[in-house]
């Protein structure tokens, strides 16, 4: 969906920055840890019935390197824009939500900022949500991504649902749900950890 932005708090502005400059002293190990719990953020919505089944809240990240044309949300690309806030400042916005059956991840590339949102994504299955993830990469791309970088790997194992592969305008089917072109899979995370290979999520029949 594009993104129609809401609130943080009172402010009903989420493009509230968060002021995280990084201290010069600190080690390489700590200036890590303190960048895998900033998101840069587009924005929030607290409400959805378009980004997976049920009620949902849906997390739009900043910065995508795909850039697919059609974009329904170009805003998102520059890697620079939106807005910071720590994971622990999104949880005391999320947690509170009622009525939710889970939270997606939307963007921008998830997956460009798969640690912090890995920290998200245990304090969400904490609570008992399901997670959506929406990512421009193929699932077969993350089983190679996900071998270098701890923080894919970590995320991949929380998710309940993959949303893959690049918007393709040529192949845009309105009538899909919860996707936009033909190519892109809704896949079944814990099915597939199981197989060994991509196993595709059952849309329930309710959505339809």
């Amino acid at each position: 969906m594009e993104i129609d932005m809401v609130g943080f708090g009172s402010s009903n502005s989420p493009q509230r920055p968060v002021g995280h400059s990084p201290d010069p002293c600190a080690s390489s190990d700590e200036r890590r840890a303190t960048s895998d719990r900033i998101l840069r953020l587009a924005g929030l919505v607290k409400e959805s019935v378009v980004d997976g089944p049920g009620l949902r809240a849906v997390v739009f990240v900043q910065g995508c390197p795909h850039r697919c044309p059609g974009c329904h949300n170009p805003k998102t690309w520059d890697p620079a824009g939106g807005f910071l806030m720590t994971v622990e400042e999104l949880w005391d916005e999320i947690k509170g939500l009622r009525l939710l059956r889970g939270i997606t991840y939307s963007g921008g590339e998830p997956f460009a900022q798969a640690a912090p949102l890995a920290l998200l994504a245990e304090r969400i299955k904490g609570k008992g949500w399901d997670l959506f993830v929406y990512t421009g990469y193929t699932w077969e791309e993350l089983q190679r991504r996900r071998t270098h970088d701890p923080g894919s790997d970590r995320l991949l194992r929380l998710a309940d649902v993959l949303v893959d592969g690049p918007f393709i305008l040529a192949a845009r089917d309105p009538r899909l749900p919860f996707r936009g072109s033909r190519n892109q899979r809704l896949i079944d995370l814990r099915a597939s950890e199981g197989a060994g290979r991509s196993v595709i999520w059952e849309v329930p029949a309710w959505t339809d």
